[in-house]
């Protein structure tokens, strides 16, 4: 499984190395061969082969914030993670990234990949939303959606105080390509004069009096990407106001477990009592063996993970795109089809919950 994964990796040169703010930079990536360069939707995120001391390497995510209309060359965008105590280590791939790497400098990376993108095909408004370094995959969104639709925009972002807001320039100077467009800045501790400077709007924490005054009554599309208690927060105001469940998206890397407190949170439609009913009797099983649980697939979830998850279970998973791993299981009998390739091989008797679903009934080892 190592060498195919491997194999799939390109050399990419760091040919740019921005400070962003006072703990965000910015990397600018070119192939090595130009050929290797692949398209990519707003949203989406590279997988990149870090270094783990000790002669191996570890994978790391990162959502590629340039436009996808910026052919040949990526740029990410990433927050050196420090460490919070002495008993915890600082990060290893953002600190390599932060100290070690520097124009030149030639890392592996996986084309890009990820379900989290933007529709292209709707028309409806849409709210951006971001915490701290998860602007990365709104600042991609907003400069397609500025350049290249009409659609009411809110770009709205939350982060600590100036020295760590990033990239406010570009947001500003996208926002003001065209009219539609509005952004709002958020400082969880806001200086004296930042609000009389409108070096941010509110200060505090996004909170639901302020979306109200910010958006009319309308039938919006949410793009959420932050730090878990930031989307948690976010998610419960948002349903408070009426926002329907279906209309939020967001993009998240970590356990089940920290989302567990959302566990509403999902992308996907809810099926009606009766269409789940008239479909039960065809749908493929999903039987759990350990548990001797047996479920009708329901036809709509994103995933076998995803419709784990809303029947109430919380299998462990880390990237949801067939990256880390972390999701697979056994497969005791049945078949699944692949909707989002894996980067490594699948053993067979194996399955990714994350980016599969049944082509006919199944058995787990779950």
């Amino acid at each position: 499984m190592l060498d195919e994964a491997v194999s799939r990796f390109r050399p990419f040169e760091v040919v740019s190395k921005v400070r962003e703010s006072t703990t965000i930079t910015s990397f600018r990536l070119k192939p090595i061969d130009a050929q290797h360069w692949r398209p990519f939707e707003a949203g989406q995120f590279l997988t990149m082969r870090v270094p783990d001391g000790s002669g191996g390497y570890v994978l790391r995510n990162y959502t590629v914030s340039s436009s996808p209309h910026q052919e040949g060359s990526y740029r990410i965008t990433v927050k050196r993670e420090n460490a919070p105590s002495q008993d915890v280590p600082e990060g290893l791939s953002s600190c390599w990234l932060h100290d070690e790497v520097e124009p030149g400098s030639v890392i592996e990376i996986d084309p890009p990949r990820g379900a989290f993108k933007l529709d292209g095909a709707s028309t409806r408004p849409v709210v951006l939303l971001s915490g701290g370094v998860g602007l990365t995959p709104t600042i991609s969104m907003l400069d397609v959606l500025a350049r290249a639709s009409q659609r009411p925009v809110w770009f709205i972002h939350a982060c600590d105080n100036a020295a760590v807001h990033a990239m406010r320039e570009e947001v500003e100077y996208l926002a003001a390509l065209r009219p539609g467009i509005s952004i709002h800045f958020c400082y969880r501790f806001a200086a004296a004069d930042d609000l009389d400077t409108v070096r941010c709007h509110s200060a505090g924490f996004l909170t639901r009096a302020t979306l109200q005054s910010l958006l009319p009554l309308d039938d919006y599309e949410i793009y959420m990407c932050g730090p878990p208690p930031f989307m948690r927060a976010l998610y419960d105001i948002l349903t408070g106001l009426g926002v329907r469940q279906e209309r939020i998206a967001y993009e998240f890397f970590g356990p089940a477990s920290l989302l567990s407190e959302a566990g509403r949170v999902s992308a996907q439609p809810k099926t009606p009592p009766a269409a789940a009913s008239a479909a039960q009797g065809s749908s493929p099983r999903i039987v759990l063996q350990k548990s001797g649980r047996s479920l009708a697939w329901d036809g709509v979830s994103e995933s076998i993970l995803a419709f784990l998850e809303a029947q109430g279970m919380e299998p462990e998973f880390s990237c949801r795109a067939g990256v880390c791993g972390t999701c697979e299981q056994s497969l005791v009998s049945g078949e699944v089809d692949y909707f989002e390739e894996p980067l490594d091989a699948i053993a067979e008797g194996r399955v990714l919950l994350c980016c599969t679903r049944p082509r006919s009934s199944i058995v787990l080892d779950l």
